[in-house]
């Protein structure tokens, strides 16, 4: 009697082990979780549970740890491929939506730099440095991760514990964002996106740092030189120009350098590709227009902008 109540015991527990599905979770770099629920039917229940359970209000898909590949990542299509204990990973999907084209609304100082000069061959910029840098936003998973760490800032004061990742992809943006207005900016600029960084999302702030930003403002220094090299190697003019090596020579004996002034104070600003149509002859028709325009008391401000 007492080993057939023992015996049920043991079958009724492991029915409602069986019932039940323990994951270990990855939310994001610094968010790993382990998680246990009810064995879903469908894939469609488990990513609806995992949404109202983190109280993530953004779509996403499922990875899952293969353990017939070395435990890679492989895309979750079906819950019969899951291991018994498995490890999920969150990926964040961006929803595009589409509006209405005398929308202006959503057009805002970054989104037109980076439509009409970022994807231009021209070299004219047309924008000037910024007298307050705004951060640009970020893919999902970097804004996700900053937003959470923020809210921790602001609750415990605790820092975000940067990861090689996140600081590559964090840099990589503002890098590409710096460009959009200067090839070579100057340390002062360096500084003000740094400080604007820290400023928008206090947890990256650097607890050993007395400013708690110079770190990122050396590390933006190495990463605007990589980006100009990116950049010479797809061949804009405004930083291939300075690309020569020392040492090596053209074909006719002088050095790559010669005659080239670094521009250090921005002249390249003024050295935009040649217009279609145009020659030497009418480009330098129309300097010496704005030479002679420029020696009067009050130049003609309309003449000058065109």
């Amino acid at each position: 009697m007492l080993f057939a109540k023992y015996l049920s015991f043991i079958m009724f527990s492991q029915m409602a082990e069986q019932q039940n599905i323990t994951m270990r979770v990855i939310v994001s770099e610094g968010d790993i979780r382990k998680m246990t629920t009810k064995r879903p039917d469908t894939l469609n229940d488990l990513i609806g549970w995992l949404k109202g359970t983190l109280q993530a209000n953004y779509s996403f898909t499922l990875q899952y740890q293969d353990p017939e590949f070395n435990n890679e990542l492989c895309n979750l299509t079906n819950l019969t491929e899951l291991p018994e204990k498995p490890t999920i990973k969150i990926i964040p999907m961006i929803e595009l939506v589409p509006i209405s084209g005398d929308t202006e609304s959503y057009s805002d100082t970054s989104s037109q730099i980076d439509t009409e000069i970022l994807s231009s061959s021209s070299l004219d910029r047309s924008f000037q440095w910024p007298e307050v840098f705004d951060v640009p936003k970020f893919s999902v998973d970097v804004e996700y991760r900053l937003r959470q760490g923020n809210l921790l800032y602001l609750r415990d004061g605790t820092y975000l514990k940067v990861t090689k990742e996140l600081k590559h992809d964090i840099v990589e943006k503002l890098a590409e964002t710096m460009y959009a207005f200067k090839a070579y900016p100057a340390k002062e600029d360096f500084e003000a996106v740094a400080k604007a960084l820290v400023q928008t999302h206090p947890c990256l702030k650097e607890s050993g740092s007395s400013s708690g930003w110079n770190g990122w403002k050396n590390s933006l220094k190495f990463k605007m030189g990589n980006y100009r090299t990116k950049m010479r190697q797809l061949g804009r003019v405004d930083v291939t120009v300075n690309g020569g090596k020392r040492g090596r020579y053209t074909e006719n004996g002088d050095p790559p350098h010669k005659g080239i002034k670094k521009p250090w104070k921005g002249e390249i600003n003024f050295l935009p590709e040649y217009s279609d149509g145009r020659d030497d002859h009418k480009l330098e028709e129309a300097r010496q227009v704005l030479v002679n325009e420029m020696m009067k008391t009050k130049p003609n401000g309309s003449l000058v902008k065109k």
